[in-house]
């Protein structure tokens, strides 16, 4: 060749797909698609309405777990999840779908927070500027957003609406009768007209303001409580169960945390138990999180049973009335209201040395432990290899069925968030109760049969006897006798017996406890609600919504030592005396009123944030009720309606996903939505774990510039232990997605996050292996592109047979794979595919190059939307069909049988597919190396599989 037909190193590299080239093919596109709007999904109605022929294809609303806008930036691991989404939702258009797929950012909370107290940097300032940041990250990776429906939860747009939900769930009640809620008005009227007794039997016009809105406090959804909650001072705030650690520390810092019974807003949750429970058998999630949300409700049957306590009834809840002629003592939480009420002066006569815990009084007693068990998580409490503790509090209780005197106790092993917060004990029947017993030298009665020969005196045994197919014995009172009968049996009977006297009745018990909504901090939505002057709370009007956060000098809440239970929370906002103090006209003149100062918690904007997506920018509703029904309505296999695909973490079983489901239920009850649950399927992606180093202190070093020799690990010279984790800044061991699209580009990364495995399983970041995908992307490239000139290389013609076959079968198999999230087998089939046309080493007909790229296009946008300009299309390739496998191709023309002669292959035999069982084994039996094989030998058995096996067993 002449070296003036040689192209110049430079104009060589040109054409090569490179790192450089992917990044200005990224760039370019990137900026196409937002001039574009490529992504934008259209609504049936309002200002995103669209093509009418787009709105009437089958929808899909594709969601992903609200992002907090960290300074840190994203590392490789964050970005899994918003990836195979966006795969999957460039799937479903290419397949026929309006896809909504959008982002926002969950903005309050703690980190911006605590970063304004150090720095004095507002945290509006730092949490926009961290938000710009991401969305750059995000926009680099090709991510197929409708970015007209973005927003931040810290949006007074936004919050403005979280404010009204939080009103309407304040103005509501729950009606047990309808099985739903209702408007709080409605439960007014019917206390004004005397439909409806008023509790404590007074008329409702004989009460004053501030008894009326006692009453109605009783039953709001949203409601304040002078009540036992996680009190955190080394945070300065109070925490919800679900934020509190099994060892009784914060989740967020590590601080203690601590019971302490202070007025707070709570969310009445637990009237929506049993929907929240049946209403998971609809979902298409994991079982296994259905199974952690129906552990948290804890649903369970059983009886209330009062026992006399001087003059106050102590009430029980116990999913074994049948054994109440057992009970030898009673047990209270150590933060049940009634304690300080019966203490007395002294120990009764004859009180037990042990029972005292060496105190000279009882308050003495009471008072110490009380102390001792608020340092201690609930997990930490009720763990069943723990010594069982507790101190006596002067007071007996009296048995309702037998009238015996019975001693109480408090103790740490009884909470006050489940049941009553007291227990009836039965030492016999019960595990816990019986080392309680035990060690506080309690009497214990045998009530029922024990059927392993123990005998019926306790004091011989090793363990309590707990049965449920057992006689009940031992238990004959007053106009009772429960002797002879099975468990279900006598349940039935005492409980009908209590019922009869008024001291019980059979009810449904739950774990679950009521939202605890408030926080002492600042970064937060603030509270549509003002006090009167005699302390009577008020609903701001929405006209005054949002109430947006005043400025402040200090943004931390006053913290204390870690170990200070005694302390008390104040909150930033409280410091603001012209916020606090406000003169208001709410409808009947100005007065003056004080504030809230606490503030919602970080769940607050996340319970509701998929409705905003759906309708961003109405400003009169919380959503277009048409909107709502067109993308989350009741539908065919989703019959609670919801999102269609919710990808994120397992880690929000039970905090986020619980109150989500809640406040959609509310919503329906009140007619706002026509969907009751928020997401249809949720699927848990993996995490990306990474290697982290330590150096002889146990501190991590930087693990990008460990250096590994002989199968060591070496730090500036230094041997390092090396170990499997977490990937994150703290440990050292966080890669950019920046770093890898400046050395391989956005699709590269794209691929090799998808391929590393199963997305709902964790896997390691191999740095190293990333190249394999770029080497996949640089192939397909090269099969269209000329790397010399640049030039497309396909050419017209029908393809061979082969190429058919591998084309068809890579569509088949991929398509199906990335409709069902397999994203790992849907790269490897199309990695097949490009792997035999490269070798087949003959220019790629049109035909094939374009439904290659058309395969390629929902994992590697970028280079598939070049390629697609490239090969002389002119619309973009995010809107063209999927191709679509022709059965003729999928299917083998034929298909290798392996024959088996004592277990070892003797022959291989070409068959056609369709071949029936018997025809396979007629043409194996006269197969010439399988009749060698065989040697006359007396066959025993013929095995057939076809088309695939044969095995003969001789």
């Amino acid at each position: 060749m002449s070296e003036t037909n040689t192209p110049a190193p430079e104009a060589a590299e040109a054409h090569r797909y490179t790192a450089a080239m992917a990044a200005d093919i990224e760039a370019r596109w990137q900026d196409v698609w937002d001039a574009q709007g490529t992504y934008e999904a259209p609504n049936p109605t309002g200002d995103l309405a669209g093509d009418p022929a787009v709105v009437a294809r089958p929808k899909k609303f594709i969601m992903d777990m609200f992002p907090y806008p960290s300074g840190a930036g994203l590392h490789v691991g964050h970005p899994l999840g918003y990836i195979a989404t966006d795969v999957y939702a460039r799937h479903q258009r290419m397949t026929g779908h309006n896809v909504l797929h959008t982002l926002g950012f969950d903005a309050f909370g703690l980190p911006a927070e605590q970063y304004a107290v150090q720095t004095g940097t507002h945290p509006r300032v730092s949490t926009e500027a961290n938000i710009e940041n991401m969305k750059l990250q995000l926009r680099r990776l090709g991510l197929g957003h409708d970015r007209r429906r973005s927003f931040a939860t810290i949006d007074p747009d936004y919050y403005k609406w979280t404010q009204w939900i939080f009103l309407q769930i304040y103005n509501s009640w729950y009606d047990a009768a309808a099985n739903k809620a209702r408007p709080i008005a409605e439960l007014v009227a019917a206390f004004e007209d005397g439909s409806r007794e008023v509790p404590g039997g007074r008329a409702w016009a004989e009460l004053t303001a501030a008894e009326r809105a006692d009453v109605l406090n009783g039953f709001r959804l949203a409601y304040s409580s002078d009540a036992p909650v996680n009190w955190c001072p080394g945070l300065g705030t109070v925490l919800a169960n679900e934020e509190v650690t099994a060892d009784g520390r914060s989740e967020r810092g590590n601080f203690p945390v601590f019971k302490s019974r202070l007025s707070q807003w709570n969310m009445r949750i637990t009237a929506y138990a049993d929907r929240l429970l049946d209403d998971l058998d609809a979902l298409d999630w994991p079982e296994a999180i259905k199974m952690q949300q129906r552990n948290w409700i804890g649903r369970s049957e059983g009886a209330r049973v009062d026992f006399a306590l001087g003059d106050e009834a102590v009430t029980v809840f116990t999913t074994r009335p049948d054994t109440l002629f057992g009970a030898t003592y009673m047990v209270l939480a150590p933060e049940h209201p009634l304690v300080e009420k019966f203490i007395p002066a002294a120990w009764p006569e004859g009180t037990h040395a042990v029972w005292t815990g060496g105190h000279a009084t009882p308050a003495e007693a009471v008072t110490a432990y009380r102390k001792q068990a608020a340092s201690k998580s609930d997990v930490e409490r009720q763990a069943e290899a723990k010594d069982k503790t507790g101190v006596f509090t002067g007071e007996y209780a009296i048995n309702p069925v037998s009238g015996d005197k019975i001693p109480v106790f408090i103790a740490d092993y009884v909470l006050m968030g489940y049941g009553t917060g007291a227990i009836m004990a039965v030492p016999a029947h019960d595990s816990r109760d019986f080392e309680f017993a035990r060690a506080f030298e309690l009497p214990m009665r045998c009530v029922v049969q024990p059927s392993d020969g123990r005998g019926t005196d306790p004091a011989e045994w090793d363990d309590a006897f707990a049965s449920y197919d057992a006689k009940l014995v031992n238990s004959t009172g007053e106009g009772i006798s429960l002797d002879g009968l099975g468990v279900a049996e006598a349940k039935a009977a005492i409980t009908e017996w209590l019922a009869e006297r008024g001291i019980g009745e059979g009810t449904v018990n739950f774990r679950l406890r009521d939202w605890l909504f408030s926080r002492q901090r600042y970064w937060g939505e603030p509270f549509p609600i003002v006090y009167d002057e005699d302390g009577v709370a008020h609903s701001l009007p929405e006209s005054m919504l949002p109430l947006e956060l005043p400025e402040v000098e200090d943004y931390s809440p006053r913290t204390f030592e870690p170990d200070d239970a005694d302390s008390k929370p104040e909150t930033p906002l409280s410091r603001r005396a012209d916020w606090v103090n406000v003169e208001l006209d709410l409808g009947d003149g100005v007065k003056s009123y004080r504030r809230e100062t606490n503030t919602m918690p970080n769940w607050a904007g996340s319970c509701w944030y998929e409705l905003r997506y759906l309708d961003p920018h109405n400003s009169s509703a919380l959503v277009d009720p048409e909107i709502e029904q067109y993308w989350m309505g009741p539908r065919e296999g989703a019959p609670h309606g919801g999102v269609d695909l919710y990808v994120g973490g397992a880690e929000h079983a039970v905090l986020h996903l619980l109150y989500a489901r809640f406040w959609s239920k509310v919503l329906f009850d009140l007619g706002h939505v026509s969907s009751v649950e928020p997401f249809h399927k949720l699927f848990n992606q993996g995490m990306i774990q990474a290697y982290a180093y330590t150096d002889e202190r146990g501190v991590y070093v930087p693990a990008a510039d460990v250096e590994e020799r002989d199968g060591a690990y070496f730090y500036e010279g230094k041997q390092v232990k090396r170990e499997h984790g977490k990937m994150g800044k703290s440990l050292k061991n966080a890669v950019t997605p920046d770093e890898i699209c400046e050395e391989y580009g956005a699709d590269t990364l794209r691929l090799y996050e998808m391929a590393m495995g199963p997305l709902d399983v964790s896997r390691p970041w191999d740095t190293r292996a990333v190249v394999g995908q770029y080497r996949l992307l640089q192939r397909l490239w090269r099969n269209i592109v000329d790397e010399e000139t640049g030039a497309v290389t396909v050419v017209d013609g029908e393809p061979a047979e082969d190429t058919l076959r591998a084309l068809h079968k890579a569509i088949d198999g991929a398509g199906s794979d990335m409709a069902g999230l397999r994203f790992n087998t849907a790269i490897a089939k199309i990695t097949e595919l490009n792997n035999a046309l490269t070798k087949a080493g003959r220019p790629l007909e049109r035909s094939v190059a374009e439904r290659l790229v058309l395969l390629v296009a929902p994992l590697a946008p970028h280079i598939a939307e070049e390629l697609w300009h490239r090969l002389g299309h002119s619309g973009s390739v995010v809107h063209q069909d999927f191709p679509v496998a022709d059965p003729a191709y999928v299917v083998d023309e034929s298909v290798t049988c392996v024959v088996q002669v004592k277990g070892k292959v003797k022959a291989r035999l070409e068959v056609p597919p369709t071949i029936t069982d018997a025809e396979l084994e007629q043409l194996a039996m006269t197969d010439a190396a399988v009749v060698a094989a065989l040697g006359g030998a007396e066959i025993r058995k013929v095995i057939v599989r076809a088309p695939k096996l044969v095995n003969i067993v001789i």
